[in-house]
């Protein structure tokens, strides 16, 4: 009788928990919003979560699936997504009714201090961190810091010529990454970060660590977006603390010796030790080291990663098109011509053809595969019957966007002149969105695309680059990647121009 009873027990636990992750797959359903079978304990992201799939093209797929519908109804788990496809609704939650889609929805562990940062954070703390640290990425802070930039991509010259003197295949990856951690690490910090010439560089190893395709990050990475209910768990288990100790420790050893020396560089440290001394400014925030530490730190991993990645990209693209790259190479010859040695920011600003190939990489490779925001009050979409609760996870999928053949016909071929600005005005407006838009949109856009084309240009200007034995073709992404990545790097011959 008793081992009958405990049996019935673990019937009606078990009954609870599969009931718990159920209840609330016919969220959709109630709501005449078509989506794929959830299943349980995973929702829609089974193949996601076991890394067999980038959540990209995952999101991808199921926009192929569901063509007409202007709306897709997922689950993580048992939370439920809602994807949006149509570019006026996006233009709804990203612009025109931004106040109602403030937040991210990114979820943040207040135990994992480097976490609490102008990307995750909700718009009660994000707003007034947003408006005080703006003023660091305007065009003019961009001419002040250019000569540093360029200083970075004349040390990536010498780096790279080193490796061409091997005379074997380059891993572009990496070798960007280097480069842009120097310029971060210049501009952002007023540090000499020595990626590009320390093959121990501390801040290199770090931004590595962080972002590397391993199980521990994807674990992190996965239980934080996916089963938030664990993350105290997997935090005690798997904990960040040398990252965290290392990005607390820089921030606040700068800040100290600047006030001590009566240092000022105008630039992102200088902007948190203003916020240090008037923390006023942020209202009844409360300002605390670690969340000084976690602005930095995130303009330092998203500074690098994204435009690292970009220029490993483009350069994919222009060893496989000859054409493309002797065009471009053409470009910036004749405007080195026009203006002598000396790179100047003007010179990048008339680049007419560079933007384009640089517009392109970032609609065929956008890092970010999609964008999420969280609705801050009930919310009935535009010329629907659709109405959400507050709290309800929205998602855009701007990889499955950028590669739809309606949207961008042979959306698989390499085409700069999709932003001529006659084919430009053929396109609606949200149907591209690397840096996002609206309020939200990625406060150090500016930035990266001048360090990105700064550093493309130095290249082209000394080199030319072609494909290899090692070189990935076609293009496979990493489904165990944070951001969008190709799986084994991107291997190319890198040679002096003759």
């Amino acid at each position: 009788m008793e081992s009958f009873e405990k049996l019935c027990g673990i019937a009606v636990l078990l009954l609870v928990i599969y009931y718990y992750f159920i209840s609330t797959y016919d969220f959709w359903k109630s709501r005449d919003i078509r989506g794929p079978q959830p299943i349980l304990g995973f929702g829609n992201f089974k193949d996601v979560m076991l890394n067999k799939k980038f959540i990209g093209d995952y999101l991808r797929e199921v926009y192929n699936k569901y063509k007409d519908d202007s709306m897709i109804g997922i689950f993580t788990s048992r939370t439920p997504i809602l994807i949006i496809k149509s570019p006026e609704l996006i233009k709804d939650i990203l612009i025109k009714d931004f106040s109602k889609f403030a937040n991210r929805g990114v979820a943040f562990s207040e135990k994992d201090s480097l976490s609490q940062h102008l990307f995750a954070l909700e718009s009660k703390r994000w707003r007034p961190l947003r408006t005080n640290l703006s003023p660091v990425f305007t065009s003019g802070k961009l001419k002040d810091m250019f000569s540093l930039i360029l200083e970075c991509a004349d040390n990536l010259v010498q780096y790279t010529e080193k490796l061409v003197s091997k005379n074997g295949p380059i891993e572009c990856c990496e070798l960007m990454a280097k480069y842009t951690t120097d310029v971060i690490g210049t501009c952002a910090f007023g540090i000499e970060m020595n990626a590009l010439t320390d093959e121990d560089s501390e801040f290199r190893r770090m931004g590595r660590s962080v972002l590397a395709p391993n199980w521990k990050n994807n674990i992190r990475f996965k239980v934080r977006q996916y089963l938030p209910w664990l993350d105290g768990i997997v935090y005690y288990i798997l904990p960040r603390s040398q990252v965290i100790t290392f990005f607390t420790r820089v921030v606040v050893e700068t800040m100290d010796y600047r006030d001590l020396n009566n240092v000022n560089r105008n630039d992102f440290i200088d902007m948190l030790r203003e916020l240090k001394r008037n923390p006023d400014k942020l209202g009844d925030i409360k300002l605390t080291e670690s969340l000084l530490a976690s602005q930095a730190f995130v303009f330092f991993l998203a500074g690098f990663e994204t435009s690292s990645t970009t220029m490993s990209h483009a350069l994919y693209e222009l060893a496989l098109n000859q054409q493309i790259q002797d065009k471009l190479r053409e470009e910036i010859d004749e405007e080195y011509t026009k203006h002598g040695s000396n790179l100047v920011y003007e010179n990048v600003k008339n680049m007419n053809y560079l933007d384009k190939v640089f517009k392109e990489t970032l609609r065929k490779y956008p890092p970010v595969g999609f964008l999420m925001r969280q609705s801050t009050t009930s919310y009935t979409f535009d010329g629907t019957k659709l109405n959400i609760p507050e709290g309800q996870k929205v998602w855009i999928p701007v990889l499955a966007i950028h590669r739809d053949p309606d949207i961008y016909p042979k959306p698989d071929v390499f085409d700069p002149e999709r932003f001529s600005d006659e084919t430009l005005k053929t396109r609606h407006a949200m149907h591209y969105l690397p840096f996002g838009d609206g309020p939200r949109n990625c406060i150090g856009a500016r930035f990266a695309i001048f360090q990105t084309k700064i550093g493309l240009i130095k290249i082209l200007r000394n080199y030319k680059v072609e494909t290899c034995e090692k070189t990935l073709i076609p293009y496979v992404i990493n489904p165990k990647a944070l951001m969008l990545a190709p799986k084994g790097g991107i291997h190319l011959k890198i040679i002096n121009r003759t």
